[in-house]
């Protein structure tokens, strides 16, 4: 049987952070991952350019995106927040750029540069990198957390750090196992859910307009119980429904809605005009062409890339009029539909398309000043083994660079 000073368990962004961190203080640490290679998921992430953390320099403000879990998170992040990962990876030769929504890049864009840093950072400092490393359980002596048991035999070490990951991206290996093992050494640990995922939608004409980007708009979903959520921003229509920053980052509550049924949808496409306002622009566009049906004139009445959408919700008699003998009542319907495009959530993408899923430890059980394990105090736990809900653009990164670098810097 090996004997390590630390095991960390996965080889994804929090788990080499904390095993290049710990080796630095001269630790013999052990790092075992299941995979063939190194931060599977971290090479998918940004569209495979990385979107490595978000550019929020306060704190505070950075914090605010992360729910009622931010008041366990000023700890960790007053040690190593937005500012000590640019430097880290600035320092390394990676520079980063900030993009739109203060989303942060490898200058490169290539996710492989940052697991590059990464496992340099590691073996730089002599980690014992294994791959193939299957983890069973948690192995236990006297009640006490002792190592790790594999598909290679034990592992014993004076402390362990889990980065395993959640439920997100099951493809990549990151399957939820840590869950299991945590709940065996006696931690309550909440069902995982897709938490920043796309959304699944009935109607045809949504999926005719797969690809189609729009924005800005407003959206407001509406569910059986009367509760609503409204968000504003572009919407990507794809081949199932709806994605996208904007309703990736909904998702969270739209799932709330969920569970009274499908929920009801609209958009609109003229969320800066009035209804009155919108009419006046549709008589506008029928002066322009008062000989032409009104299936004629939709690219002119909808936003572009929405004529389909538009064909699709107007009735049939009503396109084929033309425009001169529309009556105010069908001008009503037409901008009714403008208005309110409208759309039943059928339910999320699951596990298999989220981005982030919810779930895992509860942190009243963790002390987030050390990320330790306030029942097993040689036990470290990060990244998206947290129950943590926060949105896509950089927040989940940046929470396992913290989490990983105060598990590391304490084991």
């Amino acid at each position: 049987m090996e004997i390590f000073d630390v095991i960390v368990v996965g080889g994804g962004p929090a788990g080499m952070m904390a095993a290049g961190h710990a080796a630095e203080y001269g630790r013999r640490v052990l790092l075992v991952e299941k995979n063939r290679m190194l931060g599977e998921k971290l090479n998918l992430t940004g569209g495979g350019r990385c979107n490595i953390t978000n550019a929020e320099f306060d704190v505070r403000t950075f914090l605010s995106f992360f729910g009622n879990a931010s008041k366990f998170l000023f700890s960790p992040f007053s040690r190593f927040a937005v500012q000590e990962t640019f430097d880290f990876f600035e320092e390394r030769g990676l520079p980063l750029m900030v993009e739109d929504r203060k989303r942060a890049f490898p200058k490169t864009e290539q996710a492989g540069d940052v697991v590059r840093v990464l496992e340099e950072y590691m073996r730089g400092h002599d980690v014992d990198i294994r791959f193939g490393v299957e983890v069973k359980h948690l192995l236990v002596e006297n009640g006490a957390v002792a190592g790790i048991e594999t598909n290679r035999g034990p592992f014993k070490a004076e402390s362990v750090v889990l980065a395993t990951g959640g439920a997100s991206y099951k493809a990549t290996g990151s399957t939820g196992d840590g869950f299991g093992w945590l709940r065996e050494v006696g931690h309550t640990v909440l069902d995982a859910t897709p938490d920043v995922v796309p959304l699944r939608v009935n109607e045809q004409w949504v999926k005719d307009l797969s690809g189609t980007t729009l924005g800005p708009m407003k959206i407001t979903f509406t569910a059986a119980n009367g509760g609503q959520v409204v968000k504003a921003g572009k919407i990507l229509f794809t081949h199932f429904g709806l994605s996208g920053p904007l309703i990736l980052n909904s998702a969270h509550e739209v799932k709330a809605l969920l569970k009274y049924g499908p929920v009801a949808a609209s958009i609109d496409l003229f969320p800066g005009l009035e209804i009155h306002e919108v009419d006046r622009r549709l008589l506008e566009v029928f002066d322009d062409n008062k000989n032409k049906m009104v299936r004629n004139t939709v690219k002119a009445l909808a936003p572009a890339g929405m004529a389909r959408a538009l064909t699709a919700l107007l009735p049939e008699e009503l396109l084929e009029k033309k425009v001169n003998v529309v009556t105010q009542d069908e001008r009503k319907t037409i901008v009714q539909v403008l208005k309110g495009l409208p759309l039943t959530v059928a339910g999320t993408m699951g596990y298999d398309w989220a981005v982030v899923c919810d779930g895992g430890i509860d942190l009243t059980e963790i002390d987030t000043r050390t990320m330790r394990s306030r029942l097993h105090p040689n036990l470290y736990v990060v990244g998206d083994l947290l129950h943590i809900s926060r949105p896509s653009g950089g927040y989940s990164l940046q929470l396992c660079w913290t989490t990983g670098w105060v598990a590391g810097e304490n084991a």
